[in-house]
């Protein structure tokens, strides 16, 4: 339980731009989706990325397997991370799939000890309060969006990848950790231009086989 509530304690510093970035889906989607569906998606989905590439090919005049499909790439980055997460999850297959669930970007990097093991309880403790100012959030926005405007018109659209960097800056303490970042910036940048969405992550992932080369 310790090392839950420190878990707790790390994840609240990324409460508000999760909030904010919630809030940002919820009036995006409205408009696409309704607003019950854009709370379920969020409910179930627990994606950030995923969700907005999925309401992006929406708003693009996209349909919904063009959707599901971007929002699928996105999440593939979480196959990686899911293996060399699995070691530390406990208990039957129902049980360590339940205990997944509480796998994003934020805790994973958090739950990470930098030795190839990953805390548990670490990661389940920072997503607790991620998951619910990120359904909160999504609530807020897709039913009072009239009240919130343009996200983009508030600057939420640079909460994103603030996020993300915020998270890349904590990891590259190590050579190996920053040359895989910097070879992964490389490809997505490279591939950004003509690639689907999706596709230039998910390519990035591949130079975190660095870190074989090391071993």
């Amino acid at each position: 339980m310790t090392q839950m509530r420190e878990g707790f304690k790390a994840g609240l510093a990324f409460t508000i731009p999760t909030f904010a970035l919630g809030a940002s889906f919820g009036v995006l989607a409205e408009p696409r989706m309704g607003a019950a569906a854009a709370i379920v998606m969020s409910v179930v989905v627990f994606a950030g990325a995923a969700q907005f590439a999925s309401v992006s090919v929406l708003a693009a005049g996209g349909g919904v397997a063009s959707a599901v499909t971007a929002g699928l790439l996105i999440n593939a980055r979480f196959l990686p991370m899911g293996l060399a997460l699995a070691p530390a999850l406990r208990g039957g297959p129902l049980r360590r799939a339940a205990e997944g669930q509480a796998m994003v970007d934020a805790s994973w990097a958090l739950a990470n000890r930098g030795d190839g093991r990953f805390d548990r309880d670490v990661m389940i403790g920072a997503t607790i309060p991620q998951a619910a100012c990120w359904w909160t959030g999504t609530a807020l926005g897709a039913l009072g969006g009239s009240l919130i405007g343009d996200p983009q018109a508030l600057g939420l659209d640079a909460m994103f990848p603030a996020f993300y960097l915020a998270l890349l800056v904590g990891e590259m303490d190590l050579r190996q950790t920053f040359a895989s970042a910097l070879l992964g910036a490389a490809i997505a940048l490279c591939l950004v231009p003509f690639a689907p969405p999706g596709i230039p992550v998910v390519a990035a992932s591949a130079a975190a086989l660095l870190g074989l080369w090391e071993r």
